[in-house]
């Protein structure tokens, strides 16, 4: 069954039909322990099926500049219209070119309701390229990218759609597909630099990466890169009453996660808390970066409970005051 997830709020709130009463709230406190909101539940049944395309073998494993990737970018274009989520500027296409990689960022938006917190921007966001064809291992030569990072895109789609039926963020919300972040983190660094030079106020990003597998003899459901550049973890773990959602994984610190996928760019340019929710935890999935990182290998049901859990997190971050970036680590 779908969880069902319940945050503090200053009124009593129904899920479903709230607009026009939470507009109503839009200059009150969202947090006060005294009443709830339902928050809706992520579908893992259109998770599933957002993952099962991109990781077709249709889209050839999503090479950025490849035809796969341009279907691939349809599709999520073509998704956000069914839900209803404008585009962000005059098109959810935003193309970049560089020395490393020509390709497109599909960026659409949910503009703020508060007269002050409007002017400011959060972005969510994960990169939906893969790395193409490679080697073949028995005849298979397609390196699909379902982990990587079909699960990241599905999940930022199912967090738009939550946000879309609420109807409700007192800040800008931005929800950032990145094509190149296999060559370097490209799409991203180009996206957040015009978000620059077109005066947007980010304070703050989130990225999916890889969240198709569940982690092994955790109590929390996704760990956080960058854990201790801000207080993020402790807003996801203090929005969420129903169980631990994040903590620091001592591998990615290892490894240096933090500046290994797309939240770095929104972090070199802006300054702000930028970090990646993941469930990879170098012991429960094998296929990096191979043509066995397939359909096969992701858990829809997980992946929703990852969104779910989150979101909580990510709606304080879209509607309250608290979150503060703290001293850079080499996480």
């Amino acid at each position: 069954m779908k969880k069902m997830i319940f945050i503090l709020m200053a009124a009593t709130l129904v899920a479903c039909g709230t607009s026009n009463r939470i507009n109503q709230l839009s200059t009150e406190t969202l947090t006060s322990k005294k009443q709830r909101v339902k928050l809706p539940s992520s579908n893992p049944t259109q998770i599933a099926i957002d993952v099962q395309y991109l990781s077709s073998d249709e889209l050839q494993g999503r090479d950025t500049g490849s035809k796969g990737i341009e279907l691939a970018a349809t599709y999520l274009k073509e998704r956000f219209e069914s839900l209803g989520i404008e585009p962000y500027g005059d098109s959810y296409m935003h193309p970049f070119q560089t020395d490393k990689a020509t390709g497109n960022n599909v960026v659409a938006v949910l503009n703020g309701s508060d007269k002050e917190l409007m002017k400011e921007t959060i972005v969510i966001g994960a990169h939906y390229d893969h790395i193409g064809i490679i080697q073949a291992v028995a005849g298979d030569s397609i390196a699909n990218g379902a982990n990587d990072n079909a699960t990241g895109t599905a999940s930022v789609l199912a967090v738009a759609e939550m946000f879309k039926k609420l109807d409700f963020n007192r800040r800008k919300v931005v929800f950032a597909l990145f094509s190149a972040e296999e060559k370097g983190l490209v799409g991203s660094r180009e996206l957040a630099k015009q978000m620059k030079v077109n005066g947007e106020n980010v304070v703050a990003m989130i990225n999916f990466e890889m969240t198709g597998t569940p982690m092994v003899g955790k109590n929390y459901i996704a760990y956080l890169t960058g854990y201790d550049t801000s207080n993020m973890g402790d807003i996801f773990n203090k929005e969420n009453e129903t169980r631990t959602v994040t903590a620091k994984l001592p591998a990615a610190a290892q490894m240096n996660l933090f500046a290994r996928s797309d939240n770095y760019a929104f972090y070199e340019v802006f300054k702000v808390p930028s970090q990646t929710l993941s469930t990879f935890d170098f012991t429960n999935f094998n296929e990096y970066h191979k043509v066995g990182d397939d359909i096969t290998g992701v858990n829809a049901q997980h992946m929703s409970q990852v969104v779910d859990a989150t979101f909580p997190g990510i709606f304080f971050m879209a509607n309250e005051q608290g979150l503060k970036l703290k001293a850079m680590t080499n996480e």
